[in-house]
């Protein structure tokens, strides 16, 4: 099966070691960003995977360009163009002290593009699963209507639709969320909700807000799922990672996943991270592969968890794991407390 997922790559500059921003006087530079994560992530698992965003034609485009390539990523489809690439930068937290992000992605050659550029008959020929979450439609109107589009059309052509629902309150308003996010799913196949995403993008209420106490509300929050198909019957399955964080570091993680009316739960993973972003993609992208390859619902969801807590031993945004590593950690049980 062929993969599309539909984002922003950005360029990821990132603080030494622990430092402030207003503190740094040089930074670490990467690329991510939640769509392109997925699909390093498929290619790496050895699946098929294409990325769909526009770049701008010049040396810091190429390289983000360069950087999906380097691991595997079909990149034909990618238009481009425009001024500028996104940028995000990243603070590390520790302790009490959270991590923090602050984007400078306005004007960005994707934010920029028009929504006819996106010519959906020919990016979407010979792809069977089109991938986005709600970070793409807050990109730019233009965008949005991209989304829209691609929706609609695979729609009417059989293609299947996965959303992480994503929320980012720094991009738009909960209001402006919900307006988008409800039209939209009623195209969505298969939903991937997170904390705050079920209320911020649906107004479902499933979660308190209190990180350090996520999984403990285990039952709103398998009330919010089956909210969600009752609200949207198209979206046959829905998969959410619930946490309890006590410091930046260190947490519990785990699972749940709703097919055909019953509630699949993966092992609570006490986990010690080592680079806390990027483990929602990691999850994202191992929940595609175990249904490109027929995983059971039980196997899917413990592999998904899996891979996402082993996103946080690994540094930058791309979760760097092949599927004989997830499997190993798995059959031995090692993720039930990772240092």
């Amino acid at each position: 099966m062929k993969i599309l997922t539909f984002g922003e790559i950005m360029l990821r500059l990132k603080t030494p070691e622990h430092l402030r921003i207003v503190q740094a006087d040089g930074f670490e530079a990467s690329y991510g960003g939640a769509e392109s994560n997925v699909a390093v992530s498929l290619a790496t698992l050895g699946d098929d995977a294409a990325f769909l965003t526009k770049l701008p034609k010049n040396p810091v485009g190429d390289a983000a360009f360069n950087e999906l390539r380097r691991y595997g990523v079909d990149t034909s489809r990618i238009l481009r163009g425009g001024a500028r690439l996104g940028i995000y930068f990243f603070e590390k937290g520790s302790d009490i002290r959270p991590t923090s992000v602050l984007y400078d992605r306005a004007g960005s050659a994707l934010a920029e593009a028009d929504a006819d550029e996106f010519n959906w008959e020919a990016l979407l020929s010979g792809i069977d699963i089109f991938f986005f979450s709600g970070v793409t439609p807050a990109i730019s109107p233009s965008v949005e209507q991209a989304v829209f589009g691609a929706l609609k059309y695979c729609h009417s052509h059989g293609i299947t639709v996965i959303c992480d629902l994503n929320y980012r309150t720094k991009m738009w308003s909960q209001e402006k969320a919900q307006s988008v996010m409800k039209e939209l799913m009623q195209y969505v196949d298969l939903c991937i909700a997170n904390d705050e995403d079920f209320e911020a993008t649906l107004g479902i209420h499933a979660f308190d807000g209190d990180m350090a106490h996520g999984i403990d509300q285990i039952e709103t929050y398998r009330q919010g799922i089956l909210k969600i198909q009752e609200l949207y019957p198209n979206c046959k399955a829905v998969a959410s990672v619930l946490r309890n964080l006590k410091t930046a570091e260190d947490g519990e993680w785990m699972g749940i996943y709703l097919k055909d009316g019953h509630f699949y739960e993966s092992p609570i993973h006490t986990v010690h991270s080592l680079e806390a972003v990027g483990a929602g993609d990691a999850f994202a992208g191992a929940l595609i592969h175990g249904l490109v390859h027929g995983f059971s619902p039980q196997k899917l969801i413990d592999f998904s968890i899996t891979a996402s807590v082993m996103k946080l031993m690994i540094q930058h945004d791309f979760n760097l794991v092949s599927e004989e590593e997830i499997l190993r950690i798995m059959k031995t049980g090692e993720t039930n407390v990772i240092r």
